[in-house]
Protein backbone atom coordinates (compact mmCIF):
# COMPACT_ATOMS: atom_id res chain seq x y z
CA UNK A 1 0.00 0.00 0.00
CA UNK A 2 1.28 3.25 -0.63
CA UNK A 3 0.06 6.14 1.24
CA UNK A 4 0.98 9.89 0.93
CA UNK A 5 2.77 11.66 3.71
CA UNK A 6 -0.15 13.88 4.31
CA UNK A 7 -2.38 11.08 5.00
CA UNK A 8 0.07 9.02 6.77
CA UNK A 9 0.71 12.10 9.16
CA UNK A 10 -3.44 12.87 9.09
CA UNK A 11 -3.99 8.87 10.23
CA UNK A 12 -0.96 9.20 13.03
CA UNK A 13 -2.01 12.52 14.65
CA UNK A 14 -6.08 10.97 14.76
CA UNK A 15 -4.62 8.25 16.72
CA UNK A 16 -2.75 10.11 18.72
CA UNK A 17 0.30 8.36 17.76
CA UNK A 18 -1.01 4.88 19.19
CA UNK A 19 -1.89 2.11 18.22
CA UNK A 20 -5.39 2.00 17.73
CA UNK A 21 -6.09 -1.63 18.96
CA UNK A 22 -3.88 -2.23 21.70
CA UNK A 23 -2.97 1.43 23.10
CA UNK A 24 0.90 0.90 22.58
CA UNK A 25 2.59 4.55 22.59
CA UNK A 26 4.66 4.83 19.27
CA UNK A 27 7.67 6.14 22.15
CA UNK A 28 7.17 3.07 23.85
CA UNK A 29 8.12 1.25 20.76
CA UNK A 30 10.69 3.65 20.05
CA UNK A 31 9.40 4.38 15.93
CA UNK A 32 6.24 4.75 14.23
CA UNK A 33 3.78 2.27 14.31
CA UNK A 34 1.77 1.40 10.83
CA UNK A 35 -1.51 2.22 8.49
CA UNK A 36 -3.58 -0.70 8.29
CA UNK A 37 -6.69 -0.96 6.23
CA UNK A 38 -9.60 -1.57 9.00
CA UNK A 39 -11.96 -3.27 5.91
CA UNK A 40 -8.68 -4.83 3.77
CA UNK A 41 -8.82 -4.08 0.06
CA UNK A 42 -8.59 -7.02 -1.01
CA UNK A 43 -12.36 -7.66 1.01
CA UNK A 44 -13.58 -4.29 -0.93
CA UNK A 45 -11.88 -1.85 1.69
CA UNK A 46 -11.42 1.76 0.22
CA UNK A 47 -8.05 3.65 0.46
CA UNK A 48 -9.73 6.19 1.97
CA UNK A 49 -8.04 7.24 5.02
CA UNK A 50 -11.14 6.91 7.44
CA UNK A 51 -10.95 3.26 6.45
CA UNK A 52 -7.24 3.58 7.90
CA UNK A 53 -6.11 2.60 11.28
CA UNK A 54 -2.83 3.64 13.05
CA UNK A 55 -1.72 0.42 14.53
CA UNK A 56 1.01 -1.59 16.01
CA UNK A 57 2.92 -4.15 13.87
CA UNK A 58 1.95 -7.25 15.86
CA UNK A 59 -1.93 -5.84 15.99
CA UNK A 60 -1.36 -5.54 11.89
CA UNK A 61 -0.05 -9.15 11.62
CA UNK A 62 -2.44 -10.96 13.90
CA UNK A 63 -5.75 -8.92 12.30
CA UNK A 64 -4.12 -9.70 8.79
CA UNK A 65 -7.03 -9.66 5.97
CA UNK A 66 -9.70 -10.27 8.29
CA UNK A 67 -13.11 -9.21 7.65
CA UNK A 68 -16.42 -11.02 7.96
CA UNK A 69 -17.64 -12.83 5.03
CA UNK A 70 -20.56 -15.14 6.50
CA UNK A 71 -23.25 -13.70 8.19
CA UNK A 72 -22.34 -15.50 11.03
CA UNK A 73 -18.69 -14.36 11.28
CA UNK A 74 -18.22 -11.91 14.13
CA UNK A 75 -16.85 -8.63 13.38
CA UNK A 76 -13.64 -7.17 14.66
CA UNK A 77 -13.89 -4.41 16.61
CA UNK A 78 -13.24 -1.19 15.25
CA UNK A 79 -11.69 1.51 17.30
CA UNK A 80 -12.40 4.44 15.09
CA UNK A 81 -16.23 3.70 15.64
CA UNK A 82 -16.54 3.41 19.59
CA UNK A 83 -14.59 2.97 22.23
CA UNK A 84 -13.19 -0.10 23.74
CA UNK A 85 -14.93 0.11 26.51
CA UNK A 86 -17.99 -1.08 25.09
CA UNK A 87 -16.28 -4.85 24.79
CA UNK A 88 -13.65 -4.86 27.01
CA UNK A 89 -12.78 -4.34 30.50
CA UNK A 90 -9.29 -3.67 31.56
CA UNK A 91 -8.13 -5.87 34.55
CA UNK A 92 -5.64 -5.67 37.32
CA UNK A 93 -3.54 -7.79 35.93
CA UNK A 94 -3.69 -5.96 32.74
CA UNK A 95 -5.64 -8.60 31.21
CA UNK A 96 -8.83 -7.79 28.59
CA UNK A 97 -12.17 -9.23 29.38
CA UNK A 98 -14.65 -9.74 26.83
CA UNK A 99 -17.76 -8.04 27.40
CA UNK A 100 -19.35 -8.90 24.27
CA UNK A 101 -18.83 -11.56 21.31
CA UNK A 102 -16.80 -8.72 19.36
CA UNK A 103 -14.45 -8.27 22.24
CA UNK A 104 -13.65 -11.80 22.62
CA UNK A 105 -13.33 -12.43 18.82
CA UNK A 106 -11.21 -9.43 19.29
CA UNK A 107 -9.05 -10.29 22.04
CA UNK A 108 -8.40 -13.54 20.22
CA UNK A 109 -7.76 -12.81 16.63
CA UNK A 110 -5.25 -10.14 17.50
CA UNK A 111 -3.94 -11.35 21.01
CA UNK A 112 -4.53 -8.27 22.95
CA UNK A 113 -3.74 -10.50 26.34
CA UNK A 114 -0.38 -11.08 24.19
CA UNK A 115 2.63 -11.14 28.09
CA UNK A 116 4.11 -7.45 27.09
CA UNK A 117 1.01 -5.68 26.45
CA UNK A 118 -0.32 -6.84 30.09
CA UNK A 119 2.57 -5.85 31.48
CA UNK A 120 2.80 -2.38 29.16
CA UNK A 121 -1.26 -1.84 30.53
CA UNK A 122 -0.18 -2.96 34.27
CA UNK A 123 2.31 0.09 33.74
CA UNK A 124 0.32 2.44 32.42
CA UNK A 125 -1.75 1.61 35.58
CA UNK A 126 0.74 2.22 37.91
CA UNK A 127 2.12 5.41 35.72
CA UNK A 128 -1.31 6.64 35.98
CA UNK A 129 -2.00 5.72 39.71
CA UNK A 130 1.10 7.41 40.30
CA UNK A 131 0.02 10.48 38.66
CA UNK A 132 -3.11 10.51 40.55
CA UNK A 133 -1.52 9.98 43.83
CA UNK A 134 1.10 13.23 42.23
CA UNK A 135 -1.93 15.11 42.08
CA UNK A 136 -3.25 14.77 44.87
CA UNK A 137 -0.18 15.22 47.20
CA UNK A 138 0.20 18.97 44.93
CA UNK A 139 -3.60 19.68 46.33
CA UNK A 140 -2.38 18.40 49.68
CA UNK A 141 0.69 20.85 49.65
CA UNK A 142 -1.49 24.19 48.59
CA UNK A 143 -3.73 22.89 51.07
CA UNK A 144 -1.40 23.36 53.67
CA UNK A 145 0.30 26.11 52.36
CA UNK A 146 -3.47 28.07 52.61
CA UNK A 147 -3.59 26.73 55.98
CA UNK A 148 -0.56 28.05 56.96
CA UNK A 149 -1.18 31.48 55.44
CA UNK A 150 -4.54 32.00 56.88
CA UNK A 151 -2.59 30.49 60.63
CA UNK A 152 0.18 33.73 60.23
CA UNK A 153 -2.90 35.76 59.12
CA UNK A 154 -4.91 34.48 62.91
CA UNK A 155 -1.61 34.69 64.73
CA UNK A 156 -0.88 38.39 63.48
CA UNK A 157 -4.64 39.27 64.02
CA UNK A 158 -4.17 37.50 67.75
CA UNK A 159 -0.99 39.62 68.31
CA UNK A 160 -2.86 42.49 67.42
CA UNK A 161 -5.89 41.90 69.81
CA UNK A 162 -3.19 41.11 72.69
CA UNK A 163 -1.79 44.48 72.14
CA UNK A 164 -5.00 46.71 71.89
CA UNK A 165 -5.74 44.41 74.97
CA UNK A 166 -2.58 45.80 76.79
CA UNK A 167 -3.41 49.35 75.98
CA UNK A 168 -6.84 49.08 77.22
CA UNK A 169 -5.34 47.54 80.60
CA UNK A 170 -2.68 50.87 80.57
CA UNK A 171 -5.48 52.69 80.12
CA UNK A 172 -7.65 51.50 82.75
CA UNK A 173 -4.19 50.93 85.46
CA UNK A 174 -3.84 54.74 84.47
CA UNK A 175 -7.44 56.03 85.63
Amino acid sequence: MSISPKVLEQVRLRAQFTCEYCGVIEADTGGELTVDHFQPSARGGSDDASNFLYCCYRCNLYKADYWPTQPTHVPLWNPRREPASNHFLTLLDGSLYPVTAVGAFTIRRLRLNRSPLLSYRRRKQSESEEAKLLARYREVIVSLERMEQQYAALLADHRALLEQQRQLLRMLEGS
